[in-house]
């Protein structure tokens, strides 16, 4: 297959539900497997990049032995269920000499740039609140289509995986956090995790926020947002996937203002797959320029250790305080499992 990202083709396909690789493999007509190890052996000499697809708590270990074969990496969100394993991650990469990409190709939605250039050029003044509300629709069903859905120790619940990327935006748009204090459920589903969330969250630039994110919505999704609030102006993207400029408000107008509501008002037509197109072109530009990535293993931490504050707070029931060491929290333990081979 190739075309899609300009600059790249895929080469080969791998799964351990043997079914699904060859599925893959046979539709783009590309070599499949199902043991990495036999994947990278065989194709490695014609291989760039690796992509990791696997369950999230998979993530470390996968990284872990592909850098082995020094092969720039893609990992998909969240990059790690841990600290202790998103420092191992990129342990290895550097010692390997390969670059860790992490996806959060949100921030590539056209309306999210408008906000981020807005933020860069001081338009808001003071940062007072921002907020981001997951409204989804996460049925049983959903959660029993694989065994490792809702676990502690290979998912996370809503803040680890549907709502990563909106704790990715509200960091990157806010700043850097100084605490957080949150409190879930478990509400429809049966499952380890939680299903609904709230997170009230102190920047350090004495800004406040708030994190609403659920896949209880019934019948089906509701939204995905964020609005930023400052002493200058105010803005609202809406839609399912932060992908709809609603509010596009500055005290300061500029001539340019008029066109962003129209101009800006939805991402193109496929919202789930232009991030991922825009974030992939950017990889291959990084690798090929030698330019710094946008969301690279560090830039991925920030995101991780606040999801795993977040998860501390509920465990403690107490305000914590980043940086920190997690104690109770839950994400990515796998009782009586062997460290990570490196």
């Amino acid at each position: 297959m190739s075309g899609a990202v300009p600059g790249a083709r895929l080469a080969a396909v791998c799964d351990t539900i043997p079914e699904r690789a060859e599925s893959i493999g046979k539709k783009h007509n590309v070599p499949w497997f199902k043991d990495r190890f036999e994947m990278m052996e065989k194709m490695g000499d014609q291989l760039d990049v690796v992509s990791i697809l696997t369950p999230s708590g998979l993530h470390a270990q996968h990284t872990i032995d592909m850098a082995k074969y020094r092969k720039h990496l893609v990992v998909e969100k969240p990059m790690a269920l841990t600290l202790s394993d998103a420092d191992q991650m990129i342990a290895a990469c550097d010692r390997a000499g390969v670059r860790l990409f992490v996806v959060k190709q949100n921030r590539y939605n056209l309306p999210v740039k408008k906000l981020r250039e807005a933020l860069e050029a001081g338009r808001f003044g003071k940062l007072v609140l921002g907020t981001v509300r997951v409204r989804w629709c996460r049925t049983q069903k959903y959660y029993d289509q694989d065994s490792w859905r809702g676990t502690w120790a290979y998912d996370g619940g809503v803040f680890a995986n549907q709502a990563s990327h909106h704790v990715d935006l509200l960091q990157w748009m806010m700043g850097d956090v100084e605490s957080v204090f949150a409190k879930t459920s478990t509400a429809l589903v049966n499952v380890e995790t939680e299903d609904t969330g709230v997170v009230i969250v102190r920047f350090k630039n004495g800004a406040l926020g708030v994190i609403e994110a659920t896949t209880a919505t019934r019948p089906k999704d509701l939204e995905g947002s964020i609005s930023v609030l400052g002493e200058k102006g105010a803005v609202e993207i809406a839609g399912f996937a932060v992908n709809e400029m609603k509010t596009w408000n500055f005290t300061d107008a500029t001539a340019a203002d008029d066109e962003v509501l129209s101009k800006y008002r939805n991402n193109p037509p496929n919202v789930y797959g232009f991030g991922h197109n825009e974030y992939l072109n950017k990889v291959v530009e990084s690798i090929r320029e030698g330019r710094s990535a946008l969301v690279d293993g560090l830039e991925g931490r920030k995101s991780l250790e606040l999801i795993s504050a977040i998860y501390e707070s509920v465990e403690t029931g107490k305000e914590v305080f980043l940086r920190f060491v997690p104690k109770k929290c839950r994400l990515g333990l796998i009782p009586g499992a062997p460290a990570l081979e490196i």
